[in-house]
């Protein structure tokens, strides 16, 4: 009877199913989707290409580029616009060290952003295997926390550390190194839904609590200022404070100024820009409010001669670090958002407000009317061949002309950006994105397919110099290959800054006659490159071929490249930074 018994659980347990597997591939992929990940940036090939497919599976975008660079540059715009870290995929070795480019930018701008690497297998590290690197060394430099995966079973608490990590305090990169023979272990179902689950289980640490104080001196300061100044960078952008912005503006009727891409959290066409008049403001004002924006290079170090030596700064930033550094008059660290909240809750119980004929109120003003008025008197003028400005402002007025929601303006290039910022006008959040603090080219087709795909309800708008668009033009490909609603308008005038800008005395030697290190083919056709691919492509040289261009392209919102002939001596070498070149 024993026999039959044994027999029978032998019987039963051979017909029983085995429990499925589940490879590293899929649990990173499980991981980043539990997570909320539903899109990721990269290039494929060994050893995450399995990676890359089983994430698509589970309803993962993947938008493929050419190059780990333009990859890594659409991954961390994507983390700015959306406030969740952007997902770069590469491959070992050489991929790592490509997607490098993407990592620096997003930790120098702020932005949340990770980047997933294969590696070689771990038994074989410093045998000189496939793209054999010690990619954890290399990317120290440029990301706030990196980590090997060891075990297939770490997986699901490394990717939440890494995400967590990238968005906790200053946001920045983070790195997420998967050896090849991880990627291949296997557990069972079973195992990887129990992993998953604690991984969720963990919390995400808090940020640091106000001190009421700090508060209080820092509204008693914007009180009893003369000339006080409100001053927001990307940082504020980020954190969504335009609410809060507006209330802290119209209460106390303090005039303010954005950095380049804090434009738009207030629309450039409020009364109290002070855009148009910033060297008088930053040059007068007594007390400042800095939100989300470092004392850096951008703001002349918030030191003097740009700035008055009895300036008094109130920082906020959510790194105690920056405060600490800049050693500010009132220090408050946290999230811009949190931090204005309380400003507006401690200001309305006690209110005050300038007032539009206030001495400060009407020198901003009456600064800012005559520049836009002087800016206004040569945009008017239609010059032919195109100098910046008559492009620009055909630009700007068919830009204004779609109304709401506003397209995404990209901008890279040292004479097209520069141009760009004094004429394009920004009316919505988040919709400018440019060289950044870093001044990084080459930013322009990553920072577009980033933008049409967190925000598919816009149009994005690329202005970019010849020099620019060249570092990432085959990604023309990618905007076609996903049908993305981007038109790239290449301002061409042959060369980084324009031509040949030599003197005498510079040219010489044995390849004198070679072109000049600023030149390109001269009357490039840039815009047959994407009609390679399908997309559209146009070429104009007048205002009547531009307006009717753009009047076409913003219209269909299909891949398009304008090629816009400038005239190759109409800028300026280095832009708006001759001093350092």
């Amino acid at each position: 009877m024993a026999e039959i018994d044994n027999l029978t659980l032998l019987e039963e347990s051979s017909n029983k199913t085995p429990e499925t597997q589940i490879d590293g591939n899929l649990l990173i992929a499980q991981s980043l989707f539990r997570a909320g990940v539903r899109v990721m940036f990269g290039v494929v090939g060994i050893p995450v290409t399995s990676l890359a497919n089983r994430a698509v599976s589970l309803g993962i975008r993947f938008i493929a580029f050419h190059n780990e660079q333009s990859a890594g540059y659409a991954a961390s715009a994507y983390g700015y616009l959306t406030g969740s870290p952007g997902i770069l995929l590469t491959v070992s070795g050489p991929g790592c060290v490509h997607g490098l480019a993407g990592l620096s930018n997003s930790t120098i701008n702020c932005w949340p952003m990770v980047m997933i690497s294969g590696s070689c297998d771990q038994k074989d590290i410093g045998k000189g295997d496939f793209q054999e690197l010690d990619q954890i060394q290399a990317v120290k430099p440029f990301v706030k926390y990196s980590i090997k995966v060891t075990d297939i079973k770490h997986i699901p608490e490394d990717v939440k550390t890494v995400l967590n990590s990238s968005v906790f305090g200053r946001p920045g990169a983070c790195y997420l190194d998967v050896p090849t023979d991880v990627l291949h272990q296997t557990v069972t179902e079973s195992v990887a839904n129990e992993l998953l689950t604690v991984s969720d289980q963990n919390q995400i640490l808090e940020g640091t609590p106000l001190a009421n104080l700090e508060v209080e001196k820092a509204v008693s300061l914007l009180r009893n200022a003369k000339r006080p100044l409100i001053v927001f960078g990307k940082g504020a952008a980020f954190a969504r404070v335009e609410d809060s912005l507006k209330r802290l503006v119209e209460r106390t009727g303090i005039p303010f100024l954005p950095t380049p891409m804090g434009k738009g959290l207030l629309p450039d066409t409020h009364e109290l820009a002070a855009t148009a008049a910033r060297s008088l403001a930053i040059g007068l004002c007594d007390v400042a409010v800095v939100v989300g924006a470092r004392l850096n290079w951008l703001l002349h170090f918030g030191e003097p001669p740009k700035w008055s030596e009895d300036v008094k700064f109130i920082l906020i930033d959510v790194a105690k670090e920056e405060v600490e550094l800049r050693k500010p008059c009132v220090g408050l660290v946290g999230d811009a958002k949190r931090v204005l909240d309380r400003i507006n809750l401690e200001i309305k119980d006690d209110p005050f407000c300038l007032g539009r004929t206030h001495p400060w109120i009407q020198a901003i003003m009456k600064k800012a009317k005559e520049n836009v008025l002087r800016m206004e008197v040569q945009l008017a003028k239609d010059v032919v061949p195109f100098n910046f400005l008559t492009p620009m402002r055909i630009i700007r007025d068919a830009i204004l002309a779609q109304g709401s929601p506003a397209p995404i303006l990209v901008s890279e290039g040292a004479n097209t950006m520069d141009v760009g910022r004094a004429v394009l006008v920004q009316a919505e959040p988040r919709t400018r994105l440019d060289a950044g603090t870093w001044g990084t080219m080459g930013v322009g087709l990553g920072y577009c397919i980033a933008a049409a795909v967190a925000s598919p309800d816009r149009l994005v708008v690329a202005v970019e110099g010849d020099s620019g668009f060249g570092f990432s033009a085959m990604e023309v490909e990618t905007l076609v290959r996903y049908q993305l609603s981007v038109v790239v308008i290449v301002f061409n005038n042959g060369g980084v800054y324009g031509g040949d800008r030599r003197n005498p005395e510079e040219i010489g030697g044995p390849y004198k006659d070679d072109p000049a290190p600023t030149s390109f083919v001269p009357g490039a056709a840039y815009h047959t490159l994407i009609e390679a691919f399908g997309g559209k492509g146009y070429l104009v040289g007048t205002p009547e071929e531009l307006k009717s261009a753009l009047a076409e392209s913003f219209f269909a919102r299909k891949p398009t490249v304008i090629n816009v002939t400038i005239d190759p001596y109409a800028g300026s070498e280095s832009g708006r930074m001759q001093h350092k070149n």
